[in-house]
């Protein structure tokens, strides 16, 4: 499967029982895909058990930000195995809050997406999390996607 190209985004949701001001969490994914148009379904696979997988089984509201070709350091901080904090990681990156999810929606992302989830089923060692798009924008017109290729982080063209 490394041998598939695919497009990176990072899930966010915002956990609001962590703290007294909740807490931002979020996953770089290279498995998301559009579903159907009507509805406008997308989907992602978690990695059962994670702590993103955990939020969403109780929170249905998230965000999607489809990154651009030059948020390689975005992808790669959210995709780092035995890494800091979820809060600590959204420190110095740009982003607002989704109006209708509470979800970080990235800074210079090429569109942001915000979702409910409709149905969670389990494939193997993943949950495949299918959810209704209720709201998107476009805040960036420059640039390529980022995508995912044979184990790196690559640009079109």
């Amino acid at each position: 499967m490394s041998r598939l190209a695919g497009g990176v985004v990072l899930v966010t949701a915002h956990d609001e029982d962590s703290g007294p001001r909740g807490e931002d969490v979020g996953m770089t994914a290279t498995a998301f895909l559009s579903v159907s148009i009507d509805p406008p379904l997308v989907l992602v696979s978690v990695r059962n058990g994670s702590r993103m997988d955990d939020l969403l089984a109780e929170q249905p509201l998230w965000a999607v930000s489809v990154l651009s070709e030059s948020q390689r350091h975005v992808a790669g901080r959210f995709a780092m195995k035995g890494r800091i904090s979820d809060r600590l990681l959204f420190d110095d990156i740009p982003y607002k809050r989704g109006p209708l999810s509470g979800a970080p929606l990235v800074g210079g992302a090429l569109s942001t997406l915000e979702c409910r989830t409709e149905q969670r089923v389990e494939a193997g060692d993943h949950t495949l999390v299918i959810a209704r798009v209720l709201g998107v924008e476009l805040p960036s017109a420059e640039g390529g996607p980022l995508s995912y290729f044979r184990g790196r982080y690559r640009q079109l063209g």
